[in-house]
Parts: structure tokens; C-alpha cells; sequence
């Protein structure tokens, strides 16, 4: 059996094109698992998976959770909140604390950029990233890429829009790189102030112009205004970062062409788009949320069989 070229999934910048399409083949695999009656495989039986998750999530948290158990494996549920860590336990002692108790996998969600391949550097265990600060979400960038090529049938020679805050936006950074190898043209849109500088050396097209953008595209990838991550305004008002950059049916009616909409979540509806758009035929957010748990079960069996080997 073919294996991955990496040990752990620390980010879209390891993996090689050859990496990335095994992936997508064991996804295709898994999907049809799971739209048999009984949707479970008895794969990962001797393995312990556990989801470490310092930061809020569902779809991320649920989806691994599925995926793990669908594969058959134990899975051990942390709670940053109410672990030692409030007693100021390091992050590497909980790590170490939890795979004594022999654990073979840790999923990793976390505020601070790097700190997945930090932890790989001093534990001997399997780490999947499933988001580091505003760094990089690897599994998200591979199950939208996925999502794209399933519904046009390749990635390749597309025009893919990455719409709103880019700057504070791990899944833009993984999107751009993961669609970059699979030969996907990208664009970035947003306010300036949400463009980092350095997106030219990625050989990424910026445009401040919405409607200019949504013409070239065919898939339109909106993210949401991450006001978490924000300690100073970087627009005015949301309701003129709506006008500006919102997608709405009227900024769409003209195009000339049906565009493919997709939003990693959650969404804030009304903001970067409105419910007619998001709620439409010409939307796949479902279809990202279904094909997470099928390209998540791939990493996971993946990269298991590499502790089997």
C-alpha cells in the first residue's frame, strides 16, 4: 500500500502533490463507507485517538470525532478548560501526561501559531493539526480542495476566489497552498487592511474589487470576519464591510455564469453573505461538512498505518 511522505499532518506546506492525491483516493473510499446502512469499518480497532482542543470548535471537533469513530477507534475527548493547564501545566506535560496512558494519536487545536510542530519536536506520537492560531488548518484546506474537486471532477486550471479576512485566516494560508499544488488559479478579495503583504511571494493575485473578482472566478471561498483574532478595528462598521465586500444576489445577478459558493464556517450571516446565497443550489457548505469526515478518516487511517508499519 502506498503511504504519506510525513509521519504527522502539521501543515499543507509537508505534504506533496502525490501526498495530497492519496489523501483525496482514500476519501473516495470512505465516502462510499459512509453511505452504507452500518457506516463503520473496524480499521483503527487498536488505536486510541485523543482531540486535544484548546480553542472553541465544532464542525473541526465533531467531525474528527466521527471520523475516529467510524474507523472503529477509542477517542478521548479533552477539555483545555477544565484540565490542569488552569493550574498552569505546560502544554508538552499534558501532552506527555495523556500519551503515557498509552495513546497512539493526538488531533491538536490551538491559539498559537507553530504549536503542532512545537509538540512534534518533543512527543513521539502522531499529530494531526487541526489549527494553529492564525498559521495554518491543514485538514480544512484538504476537504475544501476535495469538495471543489468532486463537484467539477478536478481542481486543476480552476479560478478560486478566497474572499474577506485573509490576514487573520488559517484556512486561507492552507486553501492557497493546497490549491496551488493541485494547479488551482487564486485570487484573494477583502479590505486592504485584511491582505497580508506577504500573498505576492505565494504567487497569489490580490484584488480590492469584488465584483471584478466574482466575474473571474468559478468558485467563490468565503471566509468570515475573524473578530476574535482582532485587537483594532480594520474596517469601519460591518455594515460597510457588507456593501463592500458581502456577497448578495444583487452583486451576482449580473455574472453571467453560475458560480460554486463555499464558507469554511461558521457563518455570519448578513455579514460576508446573505442567507439567499449561502442557502442556494450554488452552495456546497453542506458538502464540505459531509466530506470532512470522509477526508479526515483518510489522514487518520493514513497516517495510522504508519504506527502499524
Amino acid at each position: 500500500m502506498k503511504q504519506l511522505s510525513v509521519n504527522n499532518l502539521l501543515g499543507i506546506e509537508d505534504l506533496s502533490l502525490e501526498d495530497i492525491e492519496l489523501i483525496f483516493s482514500f476519501a473516495d473510499s470512505f465516502s462510499e463507507v459512509l453511505k452504507r446502512p452500518i457506516k463503520k469499518v473496524p480499521t483503527l480497532r487498536d488505536i486510541t485517538v485523543a482531540n486535544l482542543f484548546f480553542e472553541p470548535s465544532t464542525r473541526t471537533r465533531i467531525s474528527f470525532e466521527i471520523a475516529e469513530k467510524r474507523l472503529s477507534a477509542d477517542v478521548l475527548n479533552f477539555s483545555a478548560s477544565t484540565s490542569s493547564l488552569t493550574k498552569g501545566e505546560s502544554l508538552i506535560d499534558t501532552a506527555k501526561n495523556i500519551l503515557s496512558m498509552k495513546v497512539d494519536m493526538l488531533v491538536l487545536r490551538h491559539p498559537f501559531p507553530g504549536a503542532a510542530k512545537f509538540l512534534s519536536r518533543h512527543v513521539s506520537s502522531v499529530i494531526i493539526n487541526a489549527g494553529d492560531g492564525s498559521h495554518e488548518h491543514p485538514t480544512q484546506a484538504l476537504l475544501d480542495a476535495y469538495s471543489i474537486k468532486k463537484k467539477f471532477g478536478t481542481v486543476k486550471g480552476l479560478n478560486v476566489l478566497i474572499i474577506g479576512d485573509i490576514k487573520h485566516s488559517r484556512v486561507a494560508i492552507s486553501n492557497i497552498i493546497c490549491l496551488k499544488k493541485l494547479g488551482a488559479n487564486v485570487k484573494v478579495c477583502g479590505p486592504s487592511t485584511l491582505i497580508p503583504k506577504f500573498l505576492s511571494e505565494m504567487g497569489v493575485e490580490v484584488s480590492y474589487n469584488l465584483n471584478e473578482s466574482l466575474k473571474w472566478c468559478d468558485v467563490a471561498n468565503i471566509l468570515r470576519i475573524q473578530f476574535e483574532r482582532q485587537n483594532i478595528n480594520f474596517f469601519p462598521s460591518n455594515r460597510e464591510y457588507s456593501m463592500q465586500f458581502g456577497i448578495n444576489f444583487d452583486n451576482i445577478k449580473n455574472i453571467g455564469k453560475n458560480l460554486v459558493f463555499m464558507h469554511p464556517g461558521p457563518i455570519n450571516r448578513g455579514v460576508e453573505v446573505t442567507s439567499d446565497i449561502i442557502d442556494s443550489d450554488n452552495s456546497i457548505v453542506l458538502d464540505q461538512v459531509e466530506n470532512g469526515v470522509s477526508v479526515r478518516m483518510a489522514i487518520l487511517y493514513l497516517l495510522a498505518s504508519k504506527i502499524k508499519s
